[in-house]
């Protein structure tokens, strides 16, 4: 019987991932994830620990946990919080899921006898031919696949992903038959593991904070911010405009000044519009994407695809083209390449 260790998280996603693979055949072992978290934030790890647990117990399995707080301080919250402060944008959510969930539990799992492992997450890893391909989920609205651009070959092998297939309702409908606790428990929100903290609460905490001026493209001051360290590119909130007449269309941040603490607004979105986009710390799923008519791209979560040509590729940068000109590109943000439903991989935004 092939092993298989689940994050679970404590939610009604990861619960129907282990009921499904139990169902299946799999020797389903739960592990709870335990992530590093600010001592003078409020954190309730242990209540989603004791949820997983009650899991465990419900569907007979058993418990494991795996201490990765020192990973997770490491190379997500100190990553995070050195991009911030270097100007750029960082993406917490696809480094967690690079280095803790798709690194170090996975490490921890084949370490202790499994064969796979597997999430919560919705997205599809689809074996053909001996490669392995990493499918945008059933539920377009729930997708993860932006987050996921990490993942190797050698991970994939590896990964399952067992409720991809679903809609959200659907998995809900499968935690009420099985009568899991978790069918109505609510999603959870915040920075990945950490919990209910705003990023601008959290950075405030961890790097110095010192309010400036927010400028109009003329260099000419209009308002005031919280901090330039404080906000990205593309955010229309957040900060205070002195003036009325300056608000008959809504303002976004389109530069950002950490040396002089100030940020840019406009209206006039076409002036920040490119053309083209360089991507490094790239990482190839299906390595012959040049060979795609069709390529696609997001440079946000919630973004539509983006059509786009390739200009450059050298295995570690890539160049790219967009048939239309992009607004609110954030450097340290990921760029994530699709062909069809396939997810090719990407890179960060320079």
């Amino acid at each position: 019987m092939q092993k298989v260790f689940v994050g679970l998280s404590g939610g009604v996603d990861s619960s129907v991932a282990a009921y499904l693979l139990k169902r299946r055949g799999f020797a389903v072992t739960g592990v709870f994830i335990k992530a590093w978290h600010p001592d003078s934030f409020p954190c309730n790890w242990r209540e989603e620990m004791h949820d997983a647990m009650r899991i465990c117990a419900k569907l007979e399995i058993p418990f494991l946990l795996c201490d990765l707080e020192s990973e997770y301080k490491r190379e997500v919250i100190d990553y995070l919080i050195n991009e911030y402060r270097a100007g750029r944008t960082p993406n917490p959510d696809v480094m967690c899921n690079k280095e803790i969930k798709f690194g170090a539990f996975l490490d921890f799992s084949l370490r202790n006898g499994a064969d796979y492992i597997a999430t919560g997450h919705y997205a599809q890893n689809l074996e053909k031919d001996g490669r392995y391909h990493l499918i945008n989920a059933e539920d377009n609205d729930k997708d993860q696949t932006y987050f996921l651009w990490n993942l190797t070959q050698d991970i994939l092998r590896r990964v399952l992903f067992p409720i991809g297939h679903l809609n959200k309702s659907e998995v809900r409908k499968i935690a009420n038959q099985a009568r899991l606790f978790t069918a109505t428990k609510k999603d959870s929100q915040g920075l990945c593991f950490i919990g209910h903290i705003s990023i601008k609460d959290f950075l405030k905490k961890f790097t110095k904070v010192v309010p400036g001026d927010v400028l109009n493209p003329n260099g000419e001051i209009i308002g005031r911010h919280d901090g330039a360290i404080l906000y990205t590119i593309g955010e229309r909130h957040g900060f205070e405009i002195f003036h009325k007449e300056n608000l008959s269309l809504p303002l976004y941040i389109v530069k950002k000044n950490l040396k002089d603490n100030t940020v840019i607004v406009s209206d006039i979105l076409e002036k920040s519009a490119v053309k083209t986009v360089k991507l490094h710390k790239t990482n190839l799923i299906q390595e012959h994407i040049l060979d795609k008519k069709e390529l696609w791209v997001k440079t946000r979560y919630r973004q539509e695809n983006q059509k786009c040509s390739v200009l450059n590729n050298n295995k570690e940068t890539l160049e790219l083209e967009f048939e239309s000109p992009q607004n609110f590109l954030a450097s340290g943000q990921s760029a994530v390449l699709y062909s069809n439903q396939e997810c090719l991989g990407g890179g960060v935004i320079v």
